[in-house]
């Protein structure tokens, strides 16, 4: 049983829309139907009538939802009186973010802000690997702010007036290995025709959905999938120790390109991608503290996009 299950359930019983509710949650409709059918099969009983249109609460449905009111106001009252003295979270800002930026990007750019916002604390949250667990923690009010990348053909599910965002800046995200006597091993892959070995992040991470549409626009490429991982740090441990070719943003692996620990594994630009970096908030969830480094992110944001 997850919390957000019940989220969505009320969500759901509020306007009677899978499309609707799905668009509300931040999330897409098939994911957010996947997780009314598993709050079903928890339950073992069925709560949606889906044979018409709008659809509609069975009578289990009805007679669960005060329930699941109630339990949903529960615990978010608990964790409201669990929190820190409210004179430290004045101060305290919350982040979730992808576990690469957390280590190329965030720790100098939140320096930048502290020197024109110094009174602030921050906390991070671990990634969660897959697109819509990110977006969903700052959906779900988990965070004040989420930190990702972004591509146009990786969609964010995510309403721009309630969940504003920020372009802080721009990453090439390229095909790297080891050297190789015989030259880059994704060209000789596409030339020779034989399966390249590949370390892959999976279907749901923001990187194996943005190169599954990569590959789906460039010439056939058979790969061997010889490790699966949804960290980039990861990927480039695997790439340094001779597994295979793995895409990684260009500030993680800039130091070993420059001393050939890592090579580019292909001579067309045409195989990489060049990302944004985000930062997104939500819009009804404001304090004083939220708004202020709202305002110096932008101001920041201005100059480097400038």
């Amino acid at each position: 049983m997850e919390l957000k299950w019940l989220e969505d359930f009320c969500c759901l019983a509020e306007h009677l829309s899978f499309s609707r509710a799905a668009s509300l949650r931040g999330v897409s409709q098939p994911a957010f139907s996947r997780r009314i059918r598993q709050l079903e099969e928890w339950m073992g009983v069925t709560l949606i009538n889906r044979a018409i249109v709008p659809s509609e609460l069975t009578h289990e449905g009805k007679r669960f939802l005060p329930i699941a009111e109630q339990t949903v106001r529960e615990w978010h009252r608990h964790r409201a009186a669990l929190r820190p003295d409210p004179a430290i979270e004045r101060h305290r800002l919350t982040f979730s973010a992808l576990h690469t930026l957390t280590v190329t990007f965030f720790p100098d750019w939140l320096q930048s802000i502290q020197k024109v916002l110094p009174d602030f604390s921050s906390h991070l949250s671990p990634d969660k690997g897959g697109i819509e667990d990110n977006i969903a923690s700052l959906v779900d009010g988990d965070c004040d702010f989420l930190l990702t990348y972004a591509h146009a053909s990786v969609p964010f599910l995510l309403d721009q007036v309630r969940f504003p965002y920020l372009v802080l800046g721009t990453e090439e995200v390229a095909p790297v290995s080891r050297p190789h006597p015989d030259g880059p091993m994704l060209d000789r892959a596409v030339e020779d025709g034989h399966a390249m070995p590949f370390i892959s992040y999976g279907d749901f991470s923001f990187f194996g959905v943005a190169l599954n549409k990569l590959f789906a626009n460039r010439p056939p490429l058979r790969k061997q999938v010889v490790h699966e991982n949804t960290i980039s740090i990861g990927h480039k441990a695997m790439a340094m120790a001779g597994w295979g070719v793995s895409w990684l943003p260009s500030s993680l692996v800039r130091a070993e390109l420059a001393d050939g620990t890592l090579v580019p594994a292909t001579r067309d630009p045409a195989w990489s991608l060049t990302i944004e970096i985000r930062l997104y908030r939500h819009a009804q969830r404001a304090r004083p503290i939220v708004d202020e480094f709202w305002k110096a992110a932008g101001a920041r944001s201005a100059l480097v996009t400038r």
